[in-house]
């Protein structure tokens, strides 16, 4: 198997110790002069070795794979491309992140085809945390393909003894569910850090499944796509644990703490960009838009609070 992963962050690194043998390359050549000698991402992934069929390189003319993972975050992925799409033409794409493009409102596949039009693209989301994927524990994810035989094609390619891909066609559900869970999030978190309690965090995850299925469902997404891995199952395991960064970001802004800014938030991003599309297709979202508030600074908590439970009594 001919794998390359574009992207040395947290993820891209895990994918690679996952499958053990890959080319990994990272964008700044210093830090893959220091991965290849140390063996290890000491910052984000430390104690995890790479192993002895990884290699690390900044130089895209090494990228030679015949499947590329652009484990990118969201919002650098268009220009990424721009820049380097004419060497990935003739390559199968796995996108890896998660989020919605603030200029085009499109997912990863669909900011990949909008570069690359005729890219053989398929989606690799749901729920996982990169140092369990590197630690080897048991993950399942899901791979949207809208190409029946590609996508089983990589399902096979791409699993391992510890990592299980489940198969879905449903492209537009799995993106959708894989960025709005991290809005939702951000909003759990907020509820931890503000002291509200488990009560109030529950309460917030369900109403903000609610909005991603409303949101999803209206762009034409299949109710079992969020029913799934990568929408409720990535629901469940971001808005409960520390591990998550865009949880871990909504518990500063609850407790009014100071927050990593090199810290990737895709969450954040993607709340601004699912606020203005509800709008435009005139669905309410008031958790969404309550966090795209807070995020920009143009609200304050207890008036998003306010503003929350001072909302008509309603039917569920």
């Amino acid at each position: 198997m001919s794998v390359a992963i574009l992207g040395a962050g947290a993820f891209g690194t895990a994918l690679a110790c996952a499958l053990g043998d890959a080319t990994l390359w990272c964008r700044d050549p210093a830090q893959a002069d220091a991965l290849n000698q140390m063996r290890e991402n000491s910052v984000k992934l430390p104690g995890v070795p790479l192993p002895e069929g990884v290699i690390v390189t900044s130089d895209m003319a090494q990228v030679t794979a015949a499947i590329v993972l652009i484990a990118i975050p969201m919002q650098q992925t268009r220009p990424f491309l721009a820049e380097h799409g004419g060497a990935l033409r003739d390559t199968t794409l796995v996108a890896c992140s998660k989020g919605i493009d603030l200029e085009l409102m499109i997912g990863p596949v669909g900011v990949i085809r909008s570069v690359l039009r005729d890219a053989r693209v398929a989606l690799l989301t749901g729920p996982s945390f990169a140092d369990d994927i590197a630690r080897g524990l048991p993950t399942a994810l899901t791979l949207a393909c809208a190409d029946k035989a590609l996508g089983m094609a990589l399902q096979e390619q791409l699993s391992t003894p510890n990592l299980r891909l489940y198969r879905n066609s449903d492209v537009v559900g799995a993106e959708l569910g894989g960025a709005l869970k991290n809005v939702i999030a951000i909003a759990a978190g907020v509820t931890v850090g503000a002291g509200l309690g488990e009560s109030a965090r529950a309460a917030l995850m369900a109403r903000g499944y609610a909005e991603m299925q409303r949101l999803a469902l209206t762009l034409g997404a299949q109710p079992d796509t969020l029913a799934g891995l990568s929408g409720l199952g990535d629901l469940i395991l971001t808005c409960g644990s520390e591990k998550s960064r865009n949880f871990r970001y909504g518990v500063a802004l609850g407790s009014g703490a100071a927050f990593d800014s090199a810290t990737t938030v895709e969450g954040a991003a993607t709340a601004r960009a699912v606020a203005k599309l509800a709008k435009a297709r005139g669905l309410d979202m008031p958790i969404t838009r309550m966090v795209a508030a807070l995020v920009e600074g143009l609200i304050t908590l207890p008036e998003a609070l306010a503003a929350l439970l001072a909302r008509p009594l309603t039917d569920e």
